[in-house]
């Protein structure tokens, strides 16, 4: 009786988790950028792991400048060339790290 009362309690525990993971899961669409604001992203470089990409674009209703900063293991950090953005536009700003580098450890970015 009681190995019943279990494996019906853990069958219980395993449907009640299932249903919860479904009902988490469930994906909310994607929105349009919000007007007003500059979205940016950071990656490494897919065939050079010493070069940082920070690309970015502009929703406001003026003009942004930004550059990728790059840090970088064992070398000195990075700041990558400035790039300016009329309304709408997208740009990518590059730096690369030196050859004794570990390589980019991260890519963030600097608006002005």
């Amino acid at each position: 009786m009681h190995s019943r009362k279990r494996i019906l309690a853990a069958g219980l525990a395993t449907a009640v988790s299932a249903v919860a993971l479904t009902v988490a899961g469930v994906a909310v669409p994607a929105q349009a950028a919000a007007q007003g604001t500059v979205d940016c992203d950071g990656w490494v470089h897919n065939n050079d792991p010493d070069v940082g990409i920070a690309g970015c674009e502009n929703n406001t209703d003026h003009a942004v400048t930004f550059r990728a900063e790059i840090v970088c293991g064992w070398a000195p950090d990075v700041s990558g060339n400035w790039v300016t953005l009329n309304p709408g536009q997208y740009g990518e700003s590059t730096g690369s790290c030196a050859f004794y580098s570990t390589g980019v450890g991260s890519v963030g970015w600097t608006i002005q």
